[in-house]
């Protein structure tokens, strides 16, 4: 068998290539040094990070910051509360969002069109910050573990993806199930959940990712209650603390040079990779079905 021969380049594809390549060399280090360099600073000395300079690697090297953050009570529960929102969350809501999209993406559901026309809309119209928090606290929710989980059960843009996914299904599939006598939560979840893993990954990781990065709702609901705070709504105080830390604190700080102590900086940056950590280890593992799944379930009207 004859070998295909490989096309030579001419010169305006070695410039192409070339030019693409510096671009994106040029993107990826733009895009890793703010990561890079955050990581360097958690990983430095806190007193020896006030003196500046650190920028690819730490130059006296410590784990007291991540120690700190670790042995403080409030950050270690405030992490537990950010996974417990975001597995529970993610759950509930991909478990929602199958089943109002498989109902809407069926021919023989009455009120198919006016229940479409309600999600859509509700897309593009709010009520607002101020009636929400009243709907929140008329309903008890204040203070409350279930603030975190209930408004967020449903979202419409992900049942809108999911049921443009499910009409891309063929639909003998139902119709054959349905003569076996199957049920329709069967069939949601026995045909219709393991052909959708794609589209279901990838809203998973789009709320999982919202739930944990979530601050705001804590500080309007939860803020009177320390044991439901969130890991990112310390990270939020500890950047507020940061911006109150002034020049001369951090020159009196050097003057004391104790290795063992911690500043603003050093724990916002510890504190910013243990955000970021489960998120980046969560990834890898959701991201072969993220593009399938995004765009199957897009492409559909």
């Amino acid at each position: 068998m004859a070998k295909n021969k490989r096309r030579r380049l001419t010169t305006e594809d070695i410039v192409f290539d070339t030019i693409n390549y510096i671009i994106l060399t040029i993107v990826i280090i733009v895009t890793l040094y703010p990561f890079i360099h955050v990581l360097a600073v958690s990983f430095n000395d806190a007193i020896d990070t006030v003196r500046g300079g650190i920028y690819l690697f730490p130059r006296k090297f410590t784990t007291f910051n991540y120690v700190s953050i670790l042995n403080d009570p409030e950050i270690y529960n405030a992490t537990i509360i950010s996974a417990l929102r975001a597995i529970i969350g993610s759950v509930l809501n991909v478990i929602a969002s199958i089943i109002v999209a498989y109902a809407i993406s069926r021919r023989d559901f009455v009120l198919r069109g006016i229940v479409s026309k309600i999600f859509t809309y509700s897309m593009y119209f709010t009520s607002g910050l101020i009636p929400y928090y009243l709907l929140i606290r008329d309903l008890h929710l204040m203070n409350n573990f279930l603030v975190y989980i209930l408004p967020g059960i449903v979202s419409a843009w992900n049942i809108m993806v999911v049921r443009s996914y499910i009409d891309g299904l063929p639909a003998s599939l139902v119709e054959s199930a349905k003569l076996d006598g199957a049920s329709e939560l069967r069939i949601i979840f026995s045909i219709i959940f393991p052909l959708s893993v794609p589209v279901l990954a990838t809203i998973t990781l789009f709320v999982a990712v919202g739930q944990w990065n979530s601050w705001f709702d804590t500080m309007l609901f939860c803020s009177m209650n320390p044991n439901l705070s969130t890991l990112q709504y310390e990270l939020q105080k500890v950047l507020q603390s940061t911006q109150q830390f002034t020049q001369q604190a951090s020159f009196d700080m050097g003057l004391r040079n104790n290795s063992n102590s911690v500043t603003p900086e050093s724990i916002r940056a510890a504190m910013t990779i243990v955000a970021v950590v489960p998120i980046m280890m969560v990834y890898p593992f959701l991201q072969k079905y993220f593009v399938k799944g995004l765009t199957i379930g897009s492409v559909k009207g």
